[in-house]
């Protein structure tokens, strides 16, 4: 019997070291100074935003020689604040165990180039606009007329061409016509594609890449000036 009180009583004695130390350790990281930050993309090649102008977000310029507290954090104020950049779609901001401040960024994807009477902007996967930049410039279709990124229909297409990768490598221009039809360029011939209006995307493009794999492979797609996919059950084509 007293042997098994004593081992109970050494067992209490070591869950109490044990919360003892777990609390030094949570109080003393908790008002652990931060020295540095440091700023992840989701991905290295083509960046929109340098990692300097992130981290000027994250510590403000005037303060970045001063040390900085946890406990005077707002990790989710900083996130928002990253969130607003132009540039950037989400970001996760978190403190790393040896009191680094770390920002995890993933860049806004644009899928066109929208080129108007205010100025040249892209339009991103969401449908969001984006400025262009001094760091990279991305190579999307180029878009002329009136572009309204709250329209689904012509969003679609955007996105359509954006994730097949046969149009995203041939489509390279985009005209909104005043009536919402479009016609398209092809990157490596000089025929101009009467699309139509942004109904039966995905019919359209199948027909159109049918078209193409027949007529590069014969070379009569050098002979036309215009292929016409406003027909969903033809390609029309005119020379």
């Amino acid at each position: 019997m007293k042997r098994f009180n004593w081992e109970n009583i050494r067992l209490l004695l070591i869950f109490i070291a044990i919360g003892f130390l777990y609390a030094f350790s949570a109080n003393r990281n908790e008002h652990r100074a931060l020295q540095k930050s440091e700023v992840k993309f989701d991905r290295i090649e083509n960046l929109f935003v340098t990692p300097e102008a992130v981290n000027k977000l994250l510590i403000e310029k005037n303060r970045a020689s001063e040390t900085v507290g946890k406990e005077n954090l707002d990790l989710n104020k900083l996130e928002k604040t990253v969130n607003a950049h132009e540039m950037v779609e989400e970001s996760e901001v978190y403190v790393s165990v040896d009191g680094v401040l770390k920002a995890k960024v993933k860049q806004k994807t644009p899928i066109v180039r929208v080129f108007g009477a205010t100025g040249s902007f892209y339009i991103d996967y969401k449908g969001k606009t984006m400025p262009l930049s001094e760091l990279y410039t991305a190579r999307v279709p180029l878009v002329t007329g009136k572009v309204d990124p709250e329209n689904k229909e012509i969003m679609n297409v955007f996105r359509m061409i954006n994730d097949d990768d046969f149009l995203r490598k041939n489509i390279i221009g985009i005209k909104v016509l005043e009536n919402g039809a479009l016609v398209m360029k092809n990157r490596n011939y000089a025929y101009e594609i009467d699309f139509g209006k942004p109904i039966h995307v995905e019919r359209k493009f199948r027909n159109y890449k049918a078209f193409f794999q027949k007529a590069a492979l014969d070379s009569t797609i050098n002979n036309y000036k215009r292929i016409n996919l406003i027909f969903t059950q033809q390609v029309v084509c005119s020379k």
